[in-house]
């Protein structure tokens, strides 16, 4: 079968049964079978593994993982494309397309129920650019038994995510993701690649889940609140981001206090900290809070 990768054979498809894309739910089809490659590369995709792929569209890098892995499990929310992907997907045993959500499922039990004696599971997908954020990060979060994530994403948000302290693109989701994976950077990927064609280029990140987080924190939900408040307002010092926080609900006082005990200079900004001194500013702030309540 002819791959889809050829733009000929994706806008034959796409006419065959007058498909329209669908603002809503971002949709932008990969037709370069380079970047495809790379994709499948820069996951390590193999026999072993199990990969779940979120938003096949019309099955595109689908056709490449199913060459690639043992199994793939393709979760579609947009039900007009389900006859398609039946098509496209008839040649590959080894697929299983499942009509939802992906915020909706239990990843748990479905990755129990799907991976069968395959050693490893793994993410790979083309990520909408409007809930890219929110599904990456309840992938990270939920306990579910995924070795990496390997996702196409807006090329802002792959720098964001691979940012460390003093650049620009630095911030709460660079350290959000780096206390649960360690992030490569394995393809930037220009608008041309895509039909239709996106405003902006994109990037392939792999993020590799850690067995434990990088750094050990005694209160990591205090650490990200903290995280947060830091660069709420980027422009603002850490004393002030911190104090000026209704989720944390810290005099300034004692925010300068913590900020000194840990060593940093009272007028320091967050952008300078890196995860390891978020995690000490979180452990010195949830001791002063202990003592306040003895």
């Amino acid at each position: 079968m002819e791959k889809l990768s050829d733009p000929g054979k994706t806008a034959e498809t796409i006419k065959k049964y007058d498909f329209c894309f669908r603002k809503k739910f971002g949709q932008n089809f990969l037709i370069d079978a380079r970047v495809l490659e790379k994709i499948i590369e820069g996951a390590g995709v193999c026999k072993d593994d199990m990969v779940l792929e979120i938003g096949p569209g019309i099955g595109t890098l689908t056709q490449y993982l199913a060459e690639a892995a043992g199994k793939v499990v393709s979760v579609e929310i947009d039900r007009n494309l389900l006859p398609i992907l039946e098509e496209t997907l008839a040649p590959y045993d080894n697929v299983k397309v499942i009509s939802s959500d992906i915020m909706a499922l239990d990843l748990k039990k479905l990755i129990g129920e799907e991976r069968q004696s395959l050693a490893h599971v793994k993410v790979v997908a083309n990520l909408p650019y409007y809930i890219t954020t929110p599904i990456i990060m309840m992938l990270l979060e939920q306990d579910i038994p995924v070795e990496s994530i390997t996702v196409m994403v807006q090329k802002e948000v792959a720098r964001r995510m691979n940012s460390g302290p003093g650049s620009k693109d630095y911030g709460a989701l660079s350290l959000a993701v780096q206390y649960y994976a360690r992030p490569y950077l394995a393809a930037n990927v220009p608008r041309n690649c895509f039909m239709p064609r996106p405003n902006v280029d994109s990037a392939v990140i792999r993020l590799t889940k850690y067995e434990t987080p990088p750094v050990s924190v005694s209160d990591p939900v205090l650490m990200f609140d903290i995280i947060h408040a830091a660069f709420e307002k980027r422009r603002k010092t850490l004393v002030n981001g911190i104090s000026s926080s209704q989720r944390l609900d810290i005099s300034k006082a004692a925010a300068a206090k913590a900020i000194e005990e840990a060593g940093f200079a009272p007028a320091v900004r967050g952008e300078a900290l890196t995860l390891e001194e978020f995690a000490r500013l979180a452990d010195i702030i949830s001791a002063q809070r202990e003592k306040e309540t003895r």
